[in-house]
C-alpha cells in the first residue's frame, strides 16, 4: 500500500504568541513541522506533502527536506487539505493527512492507523478516551447537562482515508466549507470512520503551556 502523508502547516502562530507560523515554532531547537514529517516518515510513511502560508514558502523550504513538497495552504485548514489532495495526485492508495502542531506524536499512532486501513478501513482516526467529567452550558455559562463519558473520544491526528474515499468527499464538499478535521469531510459524504489507539504525547500545541510541556517531554 502506498501512503502519501499530508501535513498541515498553514496555521498562524497567534495562540501560541509566536511572530511566525506556528508551524516554524522551535521545539527543542528544530521547527514543529520538522518533527512531524520525520513522525510520518519513521513510520514508513516516504512520501509527504505540507501545506504552508504563500509567504514563508521560502522559510518552510529552508528548514524541511528537498524532497518534501510544499503546496500553498489555503484560507482555512480545509482549503489546505483540499489543495495538497489535489498536488498528491492518484497515484497514492492511502492518504494520511496530519497536524504540525502535534510534534510528539509516536510512529506508532502512524503504524495502526496504516494496519487499518491495509485492513480494509476507508477511513480511521486514532482517539483518546474522555477521562474528565464533560458537562454542557448555557449561553450564560451555567451548567445545563452531562455527557456520558463512555461514548466520547478525543481525536487526534493522524488520520487515514484510502484516497478514493478522501478524494470524493472532497469533490462532494462546498468549497467555502469550512470543517475541523477531515474525518468530518468523509462523514458528510456517509463513509463510516473507524477509530484506533492513539497517544498522549501526541497532545496538540495551542498556547504556550502546551509547548512548554512538550519541551519538558523532549528533555527526559
Amino acid at each position: 500500500m502506498h501512503a502519501v502523508g499530508i501535513v498541515a502547516a498553514a496555521g498562524s502562530g497567534l495562540r501560541l504568541g509566536a511572530d511566525r507560523p506556528k508551524a516554524l515554532v522551535p521545539l527543542a531547537g528544530r521547527p514543529l513541522v520538522c518533527w512531524a514529517v520525520d513522525t510520518l516518515r519513521d513510520a514508513g510513511v516516504g512520501d509527504v506533502v505540507v501545506t504552508v502560508p504563500a509567504a514563508e514558502l521560502g522559510a518552510f523550504a529552508t528548514v524541511l527536506p528537498m524532497d518534501v513538497r510544499l503546496v500553498v495552504g489555503g484560507a482555512t485548514r480545509t482549503a489546505s487539505v483540499r489543495a495538497a489532495l489535489t498536488a498528491a495526485g492518484d497515484r497514492p492508495d492511502a492518504v494520511l493527512v496530519h497536524d504540525a502542531a502535534r510534534p510528539l506524536t509516536p510512529p506508532d499512532v502512524v503504524g495502526r492507523v496504516l494496519a487499518a486501513l491495509a485492513a480494509g478501513a476507508r477511513a480511521v482516526v486514532p482517539v483518546l478516551p474522555v477521562v474528565d467529567t464533560t458537562v454542557t452550558v448555557d449561553d450564560e455559562g451555567h451548567l445545563t447537562g452531562t455527557l456520558a463519558r463512555e461514548t466520547l473520544r478525543r481525536v487526534q491526528t493522524p488520520q487515514g482515508f484510502s484516497r478514493a474515499a478522501l478524494a470524493d468527499a472532497y469533490a462532494l464538499l462546498p468549497a467555502d466549507a469550512e470543517l475541523t478535521d477531515d474525518a468530518a469531510v468523509v462523514r458528510t459524504a456517509g463513509i463510516a470512520v473507524a477509530t484506533v489507539a492513539g497517544d498522549e504525547r501526541a497532545a496538540k500545541v495551542t498556547v504556550p503551556h502546551d509547548l512548554a510541556v512538550a519541551e519538558l517531554q523532549v528533555a527526559r
